[in-house]
């Protein structure tokens, strides 16, 4: 397979696992079925979408392409007639949001570099695709978003992300680019949760 088609496989795969997660917070804030739809689709699309508008990569894909816009809306009623059991697959599925993770943050830092970014720029890119999604559905769910209540969320990202573009630069294989980088995120990312690792906190009084 083309690196082109790479990425749009991992591009849907981690748009599905995603979407889910998105639509799991509609629920549970009691939105009716256009609201999930809605959050399914801003949490599978949000990241790449922003990736695409700043990297000059118009009309993003997610528009230009149908499959971008049918896989959130599967899984968005898959979540609507199955949370029950979904919802008490809670620790499954953040297991997959962390698989989403980290092909986003592979999959973004690479087409940012194809897209003739620099090593920098590109490893951001790769982040701002793997936490952009989660951070539009907080928003509109109003939540603080995930990567500011001290999860480790964004970091194993920006990790992915920076040694994606590294192997990129070097001309590795896309699969190896993939591998290794995204074993990173993920690896980063799952223990974080099973240990519950936090990124450090202001001390004492929040009033100043």
């Amino acid at each position: 397979m083309s690196s082109v088609s790479n990425l749009v496989v991992l591009d849907l795969v981690g748009i599905f696992v995603f979407a889910i997660s998105g639509a799991l917070v509609a629920v549970r804030k009691e939105l009716d079925l256009f609201g999930v739809l809605v959050l399914a689709g801003t949490t599978g699309l949000g990241g790449g979408f922003l990736r695409d508008v700043l990297i000059g990569a118009t009309p993003p894909a997610a528009l230009a392409d149908w499959r971008y816009l049918m896989v959130p809306v599967g899984a968005g009623l898959l979540t609507f007639w199955f949370h029950p059991t979904l919802g008490r697959m809670e620790r499954s599925v953040n297991v997959f949001d962390a698989f989403g993770l980290a092909l986003f943050c592979v999959t973004g830092a690479v087409k940012a570099a194809e897209y003739g970014l620099g090593p920098a720029p590109a490893a951001l890119m790769g982040m701002v695709t793997g936490i952009g999604g989660g951070m539009a559905r907080d928003v509109l769910a109003g939540r603080v978003p995930v990567i500011f209540r001290g999860e480790l969320y964004a970091t194993p990202a920006l990790a992915g992300a920076v040694v994606a573009v590294v192997l990129h630069e070097i001309g590795l294989p896309f699969w190896l680019i993939a591998l290794c980088g995204g074993s990173l995120c993920l690896v980063w990312r799952l223990i974080a949760i099973r240990r519950d690792w936090r990124a450090p906190m202001p001390s004492g009084p929040s009033s100043v």
